[in-house]
């Protein structure tokens, strides 16, 4: 279901007109005639739907400032913007205490109010994603911190809930990039080991001689080169949960060690005289088909059972594209933070080529092209240009790279060496010497004794000749020469190009 703002009014025509504004900003609308009803409303099932509240302060019976009271102490409240007829200071003061995230006066114009919710959405979407990396950071993110609203992952996360109530092996299956890990997370963070170590081991990425070292541990001088003793992944989740990611590129030899470990409870470090005791919940991940591995004598047929005890099964992106606008808002409040933009959406044409698009990297091939689009924008909404590689495999659309626009008044400038074309005025490369004595155009590679120029002089000139090109747009030359602002400055300064203001 979609999210929409709640407006709580007492007056019926107000109610009308702004339920009408909130609809042209691109939002869905509900509508409280009173205090009472709106608690009803963020207490109900319905509450995880509403994405902000409108809230009138001079109500009969329950005022604004009394929703305000009573709702405050839940952390899951969404944002609220006050509004009056009464526009005093002491009385914006006391709603902003009372837990307001705006205030705004009646009557208010569509602009003002359209600006302010965009503020408090971003605002609350910051908070969400704060609240989300301290929380994964602690051991303590739970299903709830998820973003979805698919049927199908709804299904996972009820079934995951049941294992995370136990101490049963989950074995979670699914494609590359579907957010195995963040399900291991939620599982731990809501079990009864939320907030102890969360240790994650890639199974693949483990050199097979030092398979047995790092799950294990290994004594001092038990091998060449164990100068000192070494604890194991086992014994740094103890206590807490070891997550094994693609535990089929285990070798035998280190699953016949796994096996031990989960029945007995206990490791055996290489080079110890005895084993060690371990307390650990085990979740388990693998994106390939665990029962061809078996039959081929690759894994352990009875390790498989042993892991497989709780299986967990995540559908691709492809099979719930229902949840790629919420991946997409909440890429764009993470990476507009990161890069210092503001950015508040998607165009709603380059939203729909979004979700046609079959996302075979799933939802980590989601969020590095929303990653590259934010880089890449430099208006407030992303549009189809931002996402080229996209729009090429989606049919009906076409991203075009727009020309370099003219140069503005408050664009800096830049003046240098640059030979100028006769017909248009504008820089087409640099004149360089070091062509075997020669002048020529465009960037040689060799210098004047026939050497490899230095690459710092070969990106020197490339900035030159982007300078040029593009006529001094800053934006434009670093979109071109795929880096960002701050370091197209960073290496101007560095080469002693310096900028001007136009």
């Amino acid at each position: 279901m979609a999210k929409y703002v709640l407006i709580v009014d007492d007056d019926p025509a107000q109610r009308r007109i702004l339920e009408e504004t909130v609809k042209t900003f691109g939002y869905e609308a509900k509508t409280a005639d009173c205090g009472e009803r709106a608690l009803d409303l963020l207490k109900s099932d319905q509450a995880a739907n509403i994405a902000l509240v409108l809230l009138d302060l001079v109500m009969p019976d329950l005022d604004g400032m009394g929703v305000l009271e009573r709702v405050q102490p839940d952390p899951a409240t969404p944002p609220i913007i006050v509004q009056t007829g009464h526009g005093s200071i002491e009385t914006a003061i006391s709603a902003m205490r009372a837990g307001a995230t705006d205030f705004v006066v009646k009557p208010v114009s569509p602009e003002r109010l359209e600006v302010s919710i965009k503020n408090a959405l971003r605002i609350n979407q910051l908070e969400g994603e704060i609240t989300r990396i301290k929380r994964q950071a602690t051991g303590q993110l739970t299903f709830n911190d998820l973003v979805t609203r698919s049927a199908s992952l709804a299904k996972v996360i009820k079934l995951s809930r049941r294992a995370a109530e136990s101490t049963i092996p989950v074995l979670i299956e699914g494609e590359s990039g579907v957010g195995k890990e963040l399900v291991a997370r939620a599982i731990q963070g809501e079990s009864g080991r939320a907030g102890k170590p969360f240790i994650t081991v890639n199974c693949g990425a483990i050199p097979e001689n030092l398979v047995e070292s790092i799950l294990f541990g290994h004594e001092k001088g038990s091998f060449t080169g164990a100068s000192a003793k070494r604890d194991g992944k086992f014994v740094e989740a103890d206590g807490g949960t070891l997550f094994l990611d693609e535990v089929g590129e285990l070798p035998l030899d280190a699953q016949v060690k796994l096996l031990r470990a989960l029945q007995e409870g206990e490791v055996d470090p290489v080079g110890a005289k005895r084993p060690v005791k371990v307390d650990f919940r085990l979740v388990s991940a693998t994106n390939q088909d665990m029962i061809k591995l078996v039959n081929e004598g690759k894994f352990r047929e009875d390790l498989y059972y042993r892991l497989n005890v709780f299986p967990v099964w995540i559908p691709p992106l492809r099979e719930r594209l229902e949840d790629v606008p919420d991946l997409i808002q909440h890429f764009i409040a993470r990476f507009a933070a990161e890069e210092g933009k503001r950015i508040d959406s998607v165009a709603e044409d380059a939203l729909d080529m979004l979700q046609r698009y079959p996302w075979p990297g799933n939802v980590r091939q989601l969020e590095n092209a929303v990653f590259r689009a934010v880089v890449l924008a430099d208006d407030a909404v992303l549009s189809v240009s931002e996402f080229p590689q996209i729009a090429t495999h989606v049919e009906g659309f076409d991203a075009t790279v727009p020309p370099a626009p003219a140069p503005v008044d408050d664009e800096p400038q830049f003046e240098g060496p640059a030979i100028v074309s006769d017909d248009a005025n504008i820089p087409s490369t640099v004149t360089m010497a070091g062509n075997n004595g020669r002048d020529g155009l465009g960037i040689p590679a060799l210098n004047d004794l026939g050497d490899v120029r230095p690459l710092e002089d070969v990106e020197a000139d490339m900035i030159r000749l982007a300078i040029g090109r593009y006529r001094g747009h800053m934006t434009e030359i670093a979109k071109k020469l795929g880096i960002g602002r701050s370091t197209l400055y960073r290496k101007m300064r560095e080469f002693g190009l310096e900028a001007r203001t136009g």
